[in-house]
């Protein structure tokens, strides 16, 4: 259910696009409490979910290429390319700039699924918030894995019983062929329906995916792909009270729930709770 600070009912879904209609009768139709600080602020994660969709389906239509680290590419004109196969942005272009020239000229890039993650996300950001408050909060990109290198602020839980368009996903390949080790898991986009998205595969059902998966696992090997326990999202609040910061020119200190746990790895803020969102769910 979506509970308002305000206590009004909610907001009229028909001005709501329909990937964000349905992740919102599904979210109000749901026996966990969603709490929203204003129906602005649930109508930007409605947004931000819906272009997370946009954002992959186009990454996947970009023809950018999949590669393993220490393969990966990218254009030199926007990127520097790291020794670890990440990408550092050139100090005299900006970030929108940077990551749109993923999606015009993806022939140019090859990256892992984990990079893929973290491109979707920055240009859902982009395409939320629009370029200038973009270049303002993430000055300093670089493309690794969403899991070290992410300056993106995000959640992850411990609970794939309920996912929403928008959510990444981890489907983990515990026998996978060590000669090739960039399957030993996928990192997937939840798209609408039974639709997932991962960078080397496509757009595909749960079980293509895992058959991917499976594929690749030590020969004879009967331990199959699963889905692994744990769904990861930006969080939608941070970026929303720091869009308002960046639009407004005022400093925004983050500040996390009660109860919550964060913690850096690598540049990124994690943070991790037993229990469902409370601001950003």
């Amino acid at each position: 259910m979506i509970i308002l600070a305000d206590g009004s009912g909610g907001i009229d879904p028909a001005g709501l696009t329909a990937v964000e209609r349905d992740i919102y009768e599904q979210k109000t139709n749901s026996p966990t409490p969603f709490h929203f600080e204003s129906a602005e602020a649930l109508r930007f994660e409605l947004r931000l979910r819906a272009n997370i969709v946009k954002a992959a389906i186009a990454l996947e239509r970009s023809h950018a290429g999949f590669a393993t680290f220490s393969k990966s590419r990218a254009n030199r004109n926007y990127w520097k390319r790291l020794d670890n196969g990440g990408f550092l942005l050139h100090p005299n272009v900006l970030p929108a700039d940077a990551i749109r020239d993923i999606y015009e000229n993806g022939d140019a890039y090859g990256f892992e699924c984990a990079t893929a993650i973290v491109i979707v996300l920055y240009k859902a950001v982009l395409d939320t918030i629009g370029e200038t408050a973009f270049n303002r909060l993430f000055g300093n990109l670089q493309l690794y894995s969403w899991e070290h290198d992410s300056d993106m602020p995000l959640v992850t839980q411990d609970n794939n019983h309920e996912s929403f368009a928008g959510d990444v996903l981890y489907y983990s390949n515990p026998d996978y062929d060590p000669r090739t080790p960039q399957w030993q898991g996928e990192n997937v986009v939840k798209l609408t329906g039974d639709r997932l998205f991962g960078h080397g595969i496509g757009i595909e059902a749960e079980d293509v995916i895992i058959r991917h998966l499976n594929n690749h696992r030590r020969p004879g090997s009967k331990v199959s792909a699963y889905l692994f326990d744990r769904i990861t999202y930006p969080d939608f609040y941070a970026i929303y009270r720091e869009t308002k910061a960046a639009n407004s020119g005022a400093p925004y200190i983050r500040r996390w729930p009660d109860g919550w746990i964060a913690g850096r790895v690598g540049s990124k803020t994690q943070v991790f709770t037993g229990q469902p969102p409370v601001l950003n769910a």
